[in-house]
């Protein structure tokens, strides 16, 4: 078993429930933890034998510019996505961060984490 791990994936979206939030749009952060047997890979250094980490971005990616008015309803969508994609993941944890979050006070973000 293995661990891979995509941070810091930064998107500008349009997530958000105000009309502020959906015109304007804001920055967002994804960090993608999954967990899955590696040890083909490890030892053959095949790369058609490992995890396409571009093809799990470019997911992401894609997911991310479809609005969701929630974080859950947006990190739920890419969890969902990767895991009908990519069958050989045993555990996936995925989290969305939004910057500047229209809150009466200064938070930096706020962020939403959904582990299967």
């Amino acid at each position: 078993m293995g661990r891979i791990m995509l941070s810091g994936m930064e998107f500008f979206s349009h997530h958000g429930y105000y009309d502020d939030e959906i015109t304007r749009g804001n920055k967002f952060i994804v960090d993608l933890n999954i967990d899955l047997d590696i040890s083909g890979p490890g030892e053959t250094d095949d790369l058609e034998a490992a995890l396409n980490y571009e093809s799990i971005y470019e997911l992401v990616k894609a997911e991310m510019a479809v609005r969701s008015n929630l974080l859950e309803h947006a990190a739920q969508r890419m969890v969902n996505k990767i895991k009908h994609e990519f069958p050989e993941i045993d555990t996936i944890e995925l989290t969305v961060s939004k910057f500047n979050p229209p809150l009466k006070g200064i938070v930096q973000k706020v962020s939403v984490t959904i582990k299967e």
